[in-house]
């Protein structure tokens, strides 16, 4: 196999030729490499810079370069040309076979098998694996897996070329191979754009390029489709369910560089395709993806369904009832409290928002409390684990998330709980609403039986969910939901500055710490200007300052919230720089798709796994590295998850994590750096949000300027939606009850 490389220089090409004793370097997007080979004619080890699609310990290369002597590195043979070819003495196949590519050999079987067939290992294997079982150790559980390795990696190994030299980067081949199987580069070639709209992980770009490079004109009419697609998921990203028709067309023109014509043509052709379909949003014709256009109706819908009918536990006098539950929880209810258990004991469907410190747990409490002697049948759920977690705690129940609520059958590709079976529940409570997506509530609500009554809680001034929708605002903005709105702040909650300064910032006042600094309190705000001050500052903060003075573990407890990925105060930098210094000597180590891990590290998830039953934004620590085996092994509150090397770019490190990717969780510690470069998305909500995540400390560093314009900024940003109007359509529906 042959990758093209810039050659360097003028000078006539050599050859050469030996076999890889240690990959130095390789990167699964670019080919680019740097390898250690044991050349032929040489006594020592040579360094070859080149370009592989894959390359292995124990193969052969056969390169066509120059040696050239570079300033930093010494002498290196830089390669225009690099094949890499399946090695053929018995020590670089002993070398290849241990290497993570072919899972379930490993060092030891490698040896074995060498010294039992020698050269002829690669065909036995290929043509006679029955012959592996005539080795000690080698059952037909391992033959199996021995001999599927072998077969998924030639494969993979055949995609990972065609994506290479077609100018792909090569680390998305396993999951193409996984999706595609054995017709992979058959259906790229057909329609490379389904790379985009199919795999994760290949956006439109990539898939654009290897479509000139596969010969599909630029003026193709698959490629506006596509095109547009991407223009709406690309807005689906932002929040939206749907974009303006006219913004669509002049978007996807400029993107592509088609006439308009070209655009509405391929419209037109993906409406009849039923791929998108066309609304109307506060007078505009607009294009939804049909999946969220469906769960927009479908939410719509269904709420309007449980609206009806009585409740499942008859009728009940709450001026009756909640005495008794005072007198029972010895916890005497606010009057404002007192109206919210009776609307909900009062109504089928009730929505109740209210920042921190308002009484909301309490309230949800003294209603199951309220209702336990009818022996009903509860579901609690929420989006998150950790927020899951929280519920459980706070009522002595059992909750789940709602996707494992829901049951995701790996086989059916679907969750068990739907229309057709829905959940075992005569009540229904959703904690952290705020977070639940448009797709997430159409999943839920369809799966709740007619009968049942329903809670969703949540505080609506929170960031909106990560995925698209506004799904809480909407359905309070729509009035035709029963809604209950906290706004007392109780008096054991004033004793809490976090809960204090929160609702400052979110009336847009600055907030308040002690006057003197030695004071302890449960917020601080530490000055620093330049982005350099900020990190020493957060650094010493986390590792010193939060763990000698209040005792807490600074990897466990203690949660960095940056308001953007990129930047050096981001998460990805900062994420290096207290991976350095919380766990620098960890082994052993590897290396995917621009993260190192090591057992110890701090991790999340940033995408659901239905099979592994994982979801976005759970996190964990690595508990095992697997080199030999190329497997990564993540704790997650006791929940032991393994991961191949190729999956990693599912979990990203968590020592720092975005305050959108907090939401719904709860942290001892919080510590959120502010600067002038995170301006783009200092806004008062999103930084509502993360001080609302600490529970026990809330430490804010960085400039004033750039508080202040975080507490200042409301940017009206509203994301298009449509599930307010669905639901004003619907008839009924009772007003909000503020208290």
């Amino acid at each position: 196999m042959y990758v093209m490389a810039t050659p360097p220089g003028n000078n006539p090409l050599e050859w050469l030729t030996g076999s890889v004793e240690r990959v130095t370097f390789h990167s699964e997007e670019t080919g680019f490499c740097v390898l250690r080979v044991k050349a032929r004619d040489r006594r020592h080890l040579v360094t070859v810079v080149g370009n592989a699609a894959v390359v292995t310990p124990g193969e052969y290369v056969l390169g066509e370069g120059q040696w050239v002597t570079d300033r930093s590195y010494g002498l290196q043979f830089q390669a225009a040309h690099l094949q890499v070819l399946l090695p053929t003495s018995l020590e670089g196949i002993e070398k290849y076979l241990s290497s993570t590519l072919v899972k379930g050999i490993g060092q030891h079987f490698a040896k074995k098998l060498v010294d039992a067939f020698g050269e002829e290992v690669f065909e036995v294997i290929e043509t006679t694996p029955e012959r592996l079982t005539e080795l000690h150790g080698i059952g037909p559980k391992r033959k199996a897996q021995v001999v599927a390795a072998w077969a998924e990696q030639k494969v993979i190994r055949h995609i990972m070329v065609f994506l290479h030299t077609h100018g792909v980067g090569t680390a998305r081949a396993v999951r193409i191979y996984k999706t595609y199987g054995d017709q992979a580069i058959d259906r790229v070639r057909e329609n490379p754009y389904r790379l985009a709209l199919e795999i994760r992980g290949i956006g439109f770009q990539t898939a654009d390029a290897l479509a000139q490079r596969l010969g599909i004109p630029h003026d193709a009419v698959i490629r506006a489709q596509a095109g547009i697609r991407h223009v709406l998921q690309d807005y689906a990203s932002h929040g939206h369910c749907g974009m303006a028709q006219a913004a669509l067309i002049e978007t996807a023109t400029t993107m592509l560089e088609m006439p308009s014509a070209t655009i509405e043509h391929a419209m037109e052709l993906e409406l009849e395709a039923e791929n998108v379909i066309a609304d109307v949003v506060e007078g505009k014709p607009c294009l939804f993806l049909t999946p969220l256009y469906r769960a927009e109706v479908s939410v719509a819908s269904r709420l309007h369904r449980l609206m009806e009918g009585p409740v499942p536990w008859g009728r009940l006098d709450p001026n009756q009832l909640i005495p008794l539950v005072e007198k029972q929880t010895e916890r005497i209810l606010s009057s404002s409290q007192r109206e919210a258990v009776a609307r909900v004991l009062t109504t089928k469907v009730t929505v109740m928002t209210g920042g921190p410190g308002v009484g909301k747990t309490t309230i949800v409490t003294s209603i199951l409390n309220a209702l336990e002697a009818k022996r009903l049948r509860v579901v609690l759920c929420a989006p998150t684990g950790r927020a899951a977690k929280r519920l459980s705690e706070a009522t002595g129940m059992t909750a789940k998330t709602i996707h494992r609520a829901l049951a995701f059958d790996s086989k059916a590709q679907g969750f068990i709980h739907g229309p057709t079976n829905p959940l075992a529940a005569d009540f229904v409570v959703v904690d952290e609403t705020s977070m639940v997506d448009i797709t997430l509530m159409h999943q839920l609500l369809r799966a709740i039986p007619d009968q049942a009554a329903v809670l969703m809680v949540g505080d609506v001034d929170q960031l909106p969910s990560v995925g698209p929708g506004a799904v809480l605002s909407d359905i309070i903005a729509s009035g035709r939901v029963p809604t209950v709105r906290l706004t007392e702040i109780f008096r054991q909650a004033v004793a809490s500055q976090i809960i204090v300064n929160a609702h400052r910032i979110n009336q847009g006042q600055m907030p308040q710490t002690p006057e003197d600094p030695q004071a302890v309190s449960d917020f601080y705000i530490i000055p620093a200007e330049t982005p350099e001050e900020i990190e020493e500052e957060l650094l010493r903060v986390v590792t010193k300052r939060i763990p000698e003075r209040f005792g807490l573990h600074p990897t466990r407890d203690v949660q960095v919230l940056s308001p953007m990925n990129r930047g050096s105060l981001g998460v990805r930098a900062l994420n290096v720089a207290l991976q350095e210094v919380l766990n620098p000597n960890a082994t052993p180590r590897v290396t995917r798709f621009d993260s190192t891990y090591a057992p110890g590290d701090k991790v999340i998830q940033t995408v659901n796994n239905y099979d592994k039953d994982i979801y976005n934004g759970d996190i964990g620590h690595v508990a095992q590295v697997d080199a030999e085996e190329g497997v990564v092994t993540v704790d997650f509150e006791g929940r032991w998850v393994m991961y191949e090397l190729g999956e990693l770019d599912e979990v990203a490190l968590a020592y720092t994590t975005t305050v959108h990717k907090s939401q719904g969780s709860e942290y001892p510690a919080v510590v959120i750096p502010l600067s002038t470069q995170h301006y783009a998305m200092l806004e008062r909500n999103l930084f509502y949000t993360g001080v609302t995540r600490g529970k026990q400390l809330v430490v804010i560093i960085g400039q004033p300027r750039a508080l202040g314009l975080a507490v200042r900024t409301v940017r009206s940003l509203r994301r298009l939606t449509n599930l307010s109007a669905r639901l004003k359509q619907q008839a009924g529906g009772i007003g909000t009850k503020t208290g």
